[in-house]
């Protein structure tokens, strides 16, 4: 056994195997998947009084319709594939030459050509590109819903949306209602998390088991990439693999650093996995070959005892200030290292609700309701400031009507809990 043959013989990497035999995506009603969703999103606009939806953010059209098509390009070329939604039509207007795409999706009753009013596609012209566009939805919109209608947009360039206020229609944002909407799962969504917390969980358990001084981040980050796409995964929505004195300060993205011997690499998932749900849980490991020093330790327990203890405090029908003010009181020498949130919700993205540190409350906080249907992910980072390293861990939980149930199954590290 060489010197970076370390982790193949951990006794608790078994653990691994069984993840392999946990629920997968196969039994699952993606119908009653689609029609939940679609549901939420209906019942929502119907409560705020929004008589149609524009939606360009291609993980809401995912989420409202199950249709998926070039997520990443779409987020930047909007609105290059767009859907209109109100309570009896729903209208995908598809990328170029991409209408066969939502064919059999039942939660759509027409596919269309989209107008791509973006100055990329328009160039010069894009002004009337913008009006055409906006005369086009104006006069559907109205045709399916009647006069004065209010309209929820996002994720437009600001031109479209002023061509279409002045067209008669009242703007107002899409962001309440779909937000609100995506917050409670169903079982049958439930079952997609879990498939992708699996398969999330297998991809990182191959990362572990790749970890030996040498590799630079990046390497070790893309072994997750394989696994990930391998089991038919969208993507990773950020860049956050990083070792040694690049774990701290927290938010480093991944690089050619060298993963040096004994140090630190901190992992955060954020992975669009199967069916477009979010896998987000964070590790952090050691690279070997020795064991763990005494200050690495200590940085790994005080972050397990900080989210633990915010695990323990969850529960349904509490308000988001009580959850400020229970969460652990995170000790000064690492306050000014804190991750910014101290949880947050979780379904297709990282989405509604935000739950801040008591400390922060008064600037960024609002209040609201802890509900049984929620995914949450609670957040730690422990790094000192200044600290050479850091060290951060997650967990996705969901709420249940009693308490909480943990949805994210990865073992932590024994070594550093010692």
């Amino acid at each position: 056994m060489t010197e970076f043959d370390w982790h193949a013989e951990r006794g608790d990497l078994e653990d691994l195997a069984l993840l392999d035999r946990e629920p997968t995506d196969e039994g699952i009603d993606l119908v009653a998947v689609r029609g939940h969703r679609l549901n939420r999103v209906r019942s929502q606009m119907a409560e705020l009084g929004v008589d149609a939806l524009i939606l360009s953010d291609p993980v809401n059209i995912r989420y409202a319709t199950g249709a998926r098509n070039m997520q990443v390009f779409s987020m930047r070329n909007a609105p290059s594939r767009y859907l209109l939604l109100t309570q009896s039509n729903s209208i995908l207007y598809e990328f170029t030459g991409c209408l066969h795409l939502a064919d059999g999706l039942e939660t759509i009753d027409e596919v269309r050509p989209a107008k791509t009013a973006s100055f990329v596609a328009a160039g010069p012209h894009i002004a009337a590109f913008e009006r055409a566009w906006a005369q086009e939805m104006a006069e559907e919109i109205t045709r399916l819903v009647g006069d004065r209608p209010t309209v929820g947009l996002e994720r437009l360039n600001a031109g479209a949306a002023i061509e279409l206020n002045a067209k008669g229609i009242r703007v107002v944002d899409a962001q309440y209602a779909v937000e609100m909407a995506r917050a409670i799962k169903s079982a049958e969504e439930l079952e997609c998390i879990k498939a992708s917390l699996r398969a999330t969980e297998r991809g990182v358990g191959a990362l572990r088991a790749a970890i030996k001084p040498g590799l630079t981040e990046a390497e070790l980050w893309s072994v997750l990439h394989q696994s990930i796409i391998a089991q038919n995964g969208d993507y990773v929505e950020t860049r956050l693999l990083n070792a040694g004195g690049r774990t701290n300060p927290w938010f480093q993205e991944t690089s050619e650093n060298i993963i040096g011997p004994n140090e630190l690499i901190a992992l955060d998932t954020d992975v669009v996995g199967c069916h477009g749900y979010y896998s987000d849980f964070s590790r952090t490991f050691h690279a070997g070959p020795d064991k763990p020093t005494e200050q690495q330790r200590t940085l790994y327990k005080v972050a397990y005892e900080q989210l633990h203890h915010n695990l323990s405090i969850l529960r349904p029908h509490m308000g988001f200030r009580d959850y400020a003010r229970e969460a652990w009181d995170i000790p000064e020498e690492y306050y000014a290292n804190r991750y910014y949130l101290s949880a947050h919700g979780c379904g297709m993205t990282g989405e509604y609700p935000y739950l801040y540190h008591e400390g922060d409350f008064p600037a960024a906080g609002y209040d609201g309701e802890i509900l049984p249907g929620m995914t949450i992910c609670v957040e730690s980072y422990i790094g000192l400031d200044g600290g050479d390293e850091g060290v951060k861990l997650e967990q996705q939980v969901l709420i249940t009507d009693t308490g909480t149930e943990l949805l994210s199954q990865f073992p932590f590290e024994e070594d550093l809990l010692k």
